[in-house]
């Protein structure tokens, strides 16, 4: 499946990275620049759990020349849409064409009494940018429920889903329509031993799959809360890519087939969630073979 046209004119090329490390760890700047050389088509940061996403981008700007930058996500609770618009508008035009910026509306346990109708506090959140001249084109939702699917498509260029499998991808698709952008992150594990390659994805997940956000998701797509729950193999397997590059191939084309126009593939390691800039660097010289 070809990219839908707003997918190409933000420059994403098919296949990126999301990393923790590039953020985080010492020296992520310089191997911003080295994913750069390899040739993925962006690189993805995240931003849920503080205000400092933008003062990454911009170093990573300065480190990188080509690669398009984008966030997984700004957390709306955590910026006000004047003040992100002000350090877009602050961007000169070259800097502006590689930046995409992915919003999330995060999660009710993280952010505490403050959380309150996410899909509302979202929309005033665009309304706001809009109103601070911030282009709807270079936004993106992460969307995983159809209302939130529905708002990505008719406010911003499209979605970025996190957690999910093909089969969410291909749901993203149908919920949104064509020209909707539509970027999965998808978590990887170099390691072709089963039960070893799957208590590396299991000791990830288990963060993830005590935020209702994604245990909802896993539900609408007909996994059990038992499932949920012990991080039985049958979710494992679906959600994270696992094996040898060749496995991770044929998740990206499960993935492609369904309408995504590009993946973002996250190294998982034995570390869990703790950034590991050498084990990561290691692992994306292999999934370049993937360009």
């Amino acid at each position: 499946m070809t990219q839908s046209r707003k997918a190409a004119a933000l420059n994403l090329g098919r296949i990126g990275i999301w990393s923790t490390a590039v953020r985080f760890a010492p020296g992520g700047h310089e191997a911003a620049a080295e994913l750069e050389d390899l040739g993925f088509g962006a690189i993805w940061i995240p931003g849920g759990i503080d205000d400092g996403a933008p003062a990454a981008l911009d170093v990573l700007l300065d480190a990188t020349a080509r690669v398009t930058l984008a966030t997984g996500i700004l957390n709306i609770w955590k910026h006000e849409p004047a003040d992100l618009a002000a350090w877009w508008r602050g961007q000169a035009p070259a800097r502006q064409e590689r930046l995409f910026l992915g919003l999330g509306v995060s999660h009710g346990p993280l952010i505490g009494e403050a959380w309150a109708r996410p899909l509302a506090k979202m929309a005033g959140f665009l309304d706001g940018l809009q109103a601070a001249g911030m282009p709807a084109d270079r936004l993106c939702l992460a969307a995983l429920g159809p209302k939130m699917l529905e708002l990505a498509a008719h406010r911003t260029a499209g979605a970025h889903p996190y957690m999910v499998t093909p089969k969410h991808t291909a749901v993203a698709r149908k919920a949104m329509g064509p020209d909707a952008v539509l970027a999965p992150e998808q978590g990887v594990v170099l390691e072709s031993d089963p039960a070893r390659a799957r208590e590396i994805a299991r000791g990830f997940m288990q963060h993830y799959a005590a935020l209702p956000n994604y245990a909802n998701s896993w539900r609408r797509e007909g996994f059990t809360d038992a499932e949920i729950a012990t991080l039985d193999d049958r979710l494992i397997d679906a959600l994270i890519a696992w094996g040898d590059v060749a496995a991770v191939r044929a998740r990206l084309d499960e993935h492609f087939a369904a309408g995504a126009d590009h993946v973002c593939l996250q190294v998982i390691g034995p570390g869990g969630m703790r950034p590991d800039l050498d084990h990561d660097r290691a692992a994306w010289k292999e999934l370049a073979k993937l360009l």
